[in-house]
């Protein structure tokens, strides 16, 4: 445990390093996500009853979806340019290495939540601690499982990458229109609604909205929470395998 907690810092700390080097990168990725609640946000508005408590868990799932799932993107650089065949023969374990970049893009996701919440506070958001930090950790764990399953999707779109664009923006559009994300479903065609039922993003999605209303008891938590557990333990064995075996 002491090696692999060890070596997972170690990943941890070699991928941080260039963020923090380009910390307007990482203002940069929340351009859409504040365009979204500014301005989206203000045009729903008494449309679902309290528009915020409503919609700034929807962002921050959108942003749970898009940060992690494009984290594949630089695993994929270095195994085209060559840099992880290096880290590959040193003795680090294979499973910290995962958790190691998993880790990183939690992180950063996490702070860019405190601050879209933070943002959101002047505009009517009603802040129920204990809620927003079971909704936090859920969508940690969510990432988790996203980032891993991006890992494995690069593995395998490597070397040339394409498998890696074209899977990852035809699934990842119609999981966030298909989980209410942005939209109601209430009032979506039967097929679509049907469609969302089988959506794991829209058990989340309605975990998130319950949690930051500060509704503890209510039964969507328990479908949020069971899908991201297992979407993060479907993601780090895969990714574990493809670590191990695939590279």
């Amino acid at each position: 445990m002491t090696t692999f907690l060890r070596d997972t810092t170690t990943i941890l700390s070699r991928e941080f390093k260039p963020a923090l080097r380009d910390s307007g990168g990482l203002l940069f990725e929340m351009g859409q996500p504040l365009l979204f609640l500014f301005l989206f946000g203000s045009l729903l508005d008494g449309a679902v009853g309290s528009s915020w408590q409503w919609f700034v868990p929807g962002i921050l799932v959108m942003m749970c979806l898009t940060g992690p799932m494009s984290t594949g993107y630089t695993l994929l650089v270095e195994l085209i340019g060559g840099s992880m065949e290096r880290i590959l023969v040193t003795p680090l374990n294979r499973t910290a290495m995962l958790v190691g970049k998993s880790a990183k893009a939690m992180l950063t996701l996490l702070v860019q939540a405190v601050l879209i919440i933070l943002l959101a506070l002047p505009l009517g958001f009603e802040l129920h601690a204990v809620g927003v930090l079971a909704g936090l950790t859920q969508l940690m764990i969510f990432g988790v499982g996203l980032g891993a399953l991006s890992y494995v999707l690069a593995i395998k779109s490597a070397p040339s990458g394409t498998l890696f664009y074209v899977v990852s923006q035809s699934v990842l559009f119609p999981l966030l229109l298909l989980s209410g994300v942005l939209l109601p479903l209430e009032t979506a065609p039967a097929w679509m609604r049907a469609v969302a039922q089988v959506n794991p993003v829209t058990y989340v999605v309605e975990a998130q909205r319950a949690l930051f209303s500060g509704d503890l008891t209510h039964p969507s938590i328990l479908y949020g929470t069971a899908s991201a557990i297992a979407l993060a333990a479907l993601g780090l064995h895969l990714g574990n395998r493809a670590l191990r075996k695939g590279l």
